[in-house]
């Protein structure tokens, strides 16, 4: 590291500041500061010699040079948060801010950040946490994109085809499912700039050497840089599909089984310890629920699960979503009193779910419009939402330790984590809550 007395001085914007190669070290060796330094992380030799010039915003740079000593994010009120986020991400250091702005993420601990209202009530589709905070809502045929900031980039309007999914490849670009318009022969899948909308590629669909149109449907992403959809064709496209997101080219195709259900899929689940994929196709979608691994390279289903033919003495025991936790070994679903149910996927054969009476939350009837429970597990916890509120579950049994609430906006639709959020769409008013993680108190 960096000897203390290795000065530095910088004039920002008319202010002279001295600071030293050990401050500049903690922004990082990808940020502008941090280059400043050599491999040994001292000051370069061209570096060492005269004031260096930065024509920037002098209050900012003294809260972000605070920052890289202290590690604690003060903003005086003469400062507008948007003007700091944007000279930290001219410095690099945008990552700081936001880890001194709010803590690791807890689903025990959330807060209620702020909300945000959408352009239009109702028909809220998916909401999708992006990688650095941001996010992005399907609403019809229209996908809404927010940054970290939670501003909003132009909307992506899909020509009023219907949005089925949405997701993330990396911060800059978003893969967007969309339904087939009869005698249109559009629809499938599309690669798109999160900032300005412009389409990249189109993901096509290929069958004996012919390309068809589809209806994309879930999405799932693997960390070899592989996208899943399931799919429904005119004909025999009914299936997962595979692509490679680097070149938009479909490089797999996994049929469905008679008497099965893939291209209907509500979720997909990439598990990257088995290298498999869950399917599953949910009721009301289908009457029946179907819930299945696929290993694609061995062209087969290694687990499988059906209520085909099991006797219902409630309606209540329809699954309405499941996750896969590798660790347990076990697949969790979910029916629409938010009791939880656990399947073994050590057992090839079938199985039956094991039902959870302690983290039954809620009894009676449905609301007129309901939204059935939704399912994410996320830093060893689980996330179930039901109604207006989401629920945490934690511990080796599961147990309920937390519920996130708040009375504004209907039934939560759907929900997503990710960049240290939680993000939460409501039905009615179409406005989604972001919550986080406070900081933890400075002792």
């Amino acid at each position: 590291m960096g000897i203390k007395n290795d000065r530095v001085k910088f004039n920002v914007g008319g202010r002279v500041f001295e600071t030293t190669a050990t401050t500049l070290a903690n922004a990082g060796r990808n940020s502008m500061l941090g280059a400043m330094l050599d491999d040994n992380w001292n000051l370069l030799s061209h570096d060492k010699e005269s004031e260096k010039f930065i024509d920037r915003n002098p209050d900012c740079f003294s809260v972000l040079l605070d920052l890289l000593r202290t590690g604690e994010l003060y903003i005086p009120q003469n400062i507008p948060e948007k003007l700091l986020y944007r000279e930290a991400l001219y410095y690099g250091v945008l990552d700081h801010v936001r880890s001194a702005k709010w803590g690791q993420f807890d689903g025990n601990r959330l807060r209620l950040s702020r909300s945000v209202q959408g352009q239009a009530p109702g028909d809220g589709t998916a909401i999708r946490a992006g990688p650095d905070g941001g996010c992005c809502v399907a609403h019809g045929c229209m996908v809404h994109v927010y940054d970290w900031m939670l501003d909003e980039h132009n909307p992506l309007n899909l020509d009023y085809q219907r949005v089925n999914d949405v997701g993330w490849v990396d911060p800059n670009n978003i893969v967007i499912g969309v339904s087939e318009r009869l005698g249109r022969g559009d629809g499938g899948m599309g690669l798109f700039s999160s900032h300005n909308g412009e389409l990249r590629y189109k993901f096509q669909v290929s069958h004996e050497n012919h390309v068809k149109s589809y209806t994309a449907g879930a999405l799932s992403f693997s960390s070899d840089y592989k996208i899943f959809s399931s799919c429904k064709g005119r004909s025999n496209e009914y299936g997962v599909g595979v692509w490679d997101q680097v070149t938009g080219k479909q490089i797999d195709f996994f049929y469905e089984p008679l008497g099965w259900s893939l291209g209907d899929a509500d979720k997909l689940q990439w598990l990257e310890g088995s290298n498999c994929l869950l399917v599953a196709t949910m009721f009301p979608r289908k009457d029946n629920c179907y819930i299945s691994l696929l290993d694609f390279r061995e062209k087969k289903m290694v687990w499988c699960w059906s209520d085909v033919g099991a006797p219902l003495t409630v309606d209540e025991k329809r699954v309405r979503d499941a996750i896969a936790m590798e660790d347990n070994s076990s697949i969790c679903v979910v029916n629409e009193f938010e009791e939880l149910g656990f399947m073994d996927l050590r057992s090839s054969a079938a199985t039956s779910v094991r039902w959870s009476s302690r983290s039954r939350l809620m009894k009676g009837k449905m609301p007129e419009e309901p939204c059935y429970p939704k399912l994410a597990l996320h830093g060893g916890q689980l996330f179930s939402s039901m109604n207006d509120c989401i629920s945490v579950f934690c511990g080796p049994e599961w147990v309920l330790t937390s519920r996130l609430r708040r009375s504004y906006g209907g039934s939560i639709c759907d929900f997503s984590i990710g960049g240290d959020r939680l993000f939460a769409l409501h039905s009615e008013e179409n406005v989604f809550d972001i919550w986080e993680t406070p900081t933890p108190p400075i002792i």
